[in-house]
């Protein structure tokens, strides 16, 4: 029989140490007492990038309930939170605020019916389809953690609600108004983020958990003519369907097999009526990379293909496609490998080998705008992600038996309970031994 006390335990697969017992089923009383109401109400509550007044707000209130010195619209909407406990390092954790314009279709009941006007002013409905209702939650329960446990920790805890994420603008924003000039440059960071196909209770954490991203367009010129006569003109069709298809060999036959590359045209408008031949073609792509030569290398095969393309349809030089950025790019996350591997030795010690769920295997190239915090300042970052589907779900998936509502899916739910446990177990176990006195 399992004693009342380790149920927790006993759900996530952790051995039974005293200490992290304490700590695993104080995590689960504050769940049931605050954390699950405040999950519901930031799920029910979503909203859309840069407009995350009462989200910030809330998760503002709740930080300064636990002790904290709040600062609110740094970027914008964005909030940050400092605890200082004695001499010591500075420790960021960084957790994402926004929603999608995504209709909710699963069947939780707090799904979101929220509707409100996009950044140009059409209604759409807004869901929190990538968890970060789960991350802001899994920061007040750090919060929770921390305040109560400060003998035990020294040092100054920064605590980051950022805005924007998947616009990808967000921590550039709180970068340009001077974050870390303002409440000081942390010692080390921390972020991380719940993935559907991770089984809940469980966690991941490898070198490069997230991909850089460029979002780019190219628009394609043509010479518009009547569809029966198209020797008249310069079809930008063609020459756009051209391009989309040689663009997959800049990744196949430019970069190294073994490199992580990836060119995806998600977009393509063209044309008015079926028999006329328009002058303009337009293509909305995704770069994704790890690594500064690598991208260098695909920015340059794009525009190479694009151009010679071009040119080979007979296109003047003055008509040449365009190529320009449509959003700032994302740097890859890339983890400290020291730091990795310092708190990989201790989230096995202290929760047990458990923790990891050994069957994951990142496939996807997302991207994650925390990287502007941490790339180019020297300061060593962990980002590690965090299950969010039941284990037989996972099991089924990974068998063939059966799919997964990934995230952005109007689908994605959270297994909140065992989720937000095991961020701010795993978050709070690692910050006790980076602030340990």
């Amino acid at each position: 029989m399992i004693k009342p006390g380790l149920a927790l335990l006993a759900c996530l697969a952790l051995p039974a140490i005293a200490t992290e017992n304490q700590l695993a089923s104080a995590i689960a009383r504050d769940y049931k007492a605050t954390l699950e109401p405040l999950f519901k109400h930031f799920h029910a509550n979503p909203e859309l990038s840069y407009m995350e007044v009462q989200t910030a707000a809330r998760l503002a209130r709740e930080l300064r309930a636990s002790g904290f010195e709040v600062t609110e619209g740094v970027g914008k909407t964005g909030i940050v939170a400092i605890l200082r406990n004695g001499p010591g390092p500075t420790v960021m954790v960084r957790a994402d605020m926004d929603a999608l314009p995504v209709e909710e279709r699963s069947d939780a009941p707090h799904a979101s019916k929220v509707k409100m006007k996009d950044m140009s002013g059409t209604m759409v409905p807004v869901m929190h389809a990538c968890g970060h209702d789960a991350h802001m939650t899994s920061l007040v329960g750090t919060a929770h953690q921390m305040a109560a446990r400060k003998g035990e920790w020294k040092g100054t805890l920064m605590l980051v609600g950022q805005p924007a994420e998947e616009r990808t603008g967000g921590a550039l924003d709180m970068m340009a108004d001077g974050i870390f000039k303002r409440f000081g440059k942390p010692d080390y960071a921390m972020s991380l983020h719940v993935i559907a196909d991770v089984e809940a209770g469980k966690i991941d954490v490898s070198e490069a958990p997230f991909s850089g991203a460029d979002l780019m367009e190219i628009v394609v010129h043509g010479i518009g003519t009547h569809g029966a006569s198209p020797h008249m003109g310069k079809d930008p069709v063609v020459i756009a369907s051209q391009i989309v298809l040689a663009l997959q060999t800049v990744v196949t036959r430019d970069i190294a097999p073994r490199e992580a590359a990836l060119i995806t045209v998600g977009s393509f408008h063209a044309g008015s009526k079926g028999n006329v031949i328009g002058d303009s073609a337009r293509l909305e792509l995704t770069v994704r990379s790890e690594s500064d030569d690598t991208r260098a290398k695909l920015l340059a095969g794009i525009k190479r293909v694009a151009e010679n393309t071009a040119r080979a349809a007979g296109m003047p030089e003055d008509k040449l496609p365009e190529i320009r950025h449509t959003d700032r790019p994302v740097p890859p996350t890339l983890n400290d490998n020291a730091l990795m591997q310092r708190l990989r030795g201790v989230w096995s010690a202290k929760l047990g080998e458990g923790i990891f769920d050994k069957g994951y295997q990142r496939g996807g190239m997302v991207g994650e705008d925390y990287a502007h915090f941490i790339y180019g300042q020297g300061i060593p970052s962990v980002y590690f992600v965090v299950g969010a589907t039941p284990a037989e779900q996972v099991a089924a998936a990974r068998a063939g038996k059966g799919t997964l509502a990934y995230n952005h899916s109007p689908l994605f739910k959270v297994e909140a309970e065992k989720a937000i446990q095991t961020g701010v177990l795993a978050t709070t176990t690692a910050l006790l031994d980076l602030m340990k006195k």
